[in-house]
Order: C-alpha cells, then sequence, then structure tokens
C-alpha cells in the first residue's frame, strides 16, 4: 500500500556573484542564511511579489525560483 505524499515546496536561489545555488523548504528559511542585502529584497517584498513557477525573481544579485520537490510515495 502507497501512502501519498503531501507535495513540497523547494525555492532556488542563485547567487551570482559567485555562481553559487541554495535550496530552501521556505521563503523565510532564505533569510536565515541571507540578508536582505546579500539578495537584494526583503522578505516581505518577496512575499508579495507572488513567486512561483511560472514568475521567478530575478535582480541584479540573484534569481530565485520556486517549484516542487518531486518524491517517490513510501511502500508501507
Amino acid at each position: 500500500m502507497e501512502k501519498e505524499k503531501a507535495e513540497r515546496t523547494v525555492v532556488h536561489v542563485e547567487l551570482f556573484a559567485d555562481n553559487s545555488h541554495h535550496y530552501f523548504g521556505s521563503l523565510a528559511a532564505i533569510y536565515e542564511k541571507f540578508s536582505k542585502e546579500e539578495i537584494g529584497i526583503t522578505y516581505g517584498s518577496l512575499r508579495n511579489y507572488g513567486l512561483s513557477a511560472e514568475k521567478p525573481y530575478q535582480n541584479k544579485l540573484c534569481i530565485i525560483r520556486k517549484g516542487v520537490l518531486i518524491t517517490i510515495p513510501k511502500q508501507k
């Protein structure tokens, strides 16, 4: 019997300064690692932007994309 998994969001942050890639489970988690100065947008503004898979956020410092983590359902 397969247990259905809840859809999990993943937020991908690509920093242009060092071409690094970082993955987060929420928008709030981004701000635990980076300051608003490092990514060029405040938490409130990013929330209001309406980030989605079809609408990534980009500025001169980074690009932030939102997607769904694809997993295999657990067998019971």
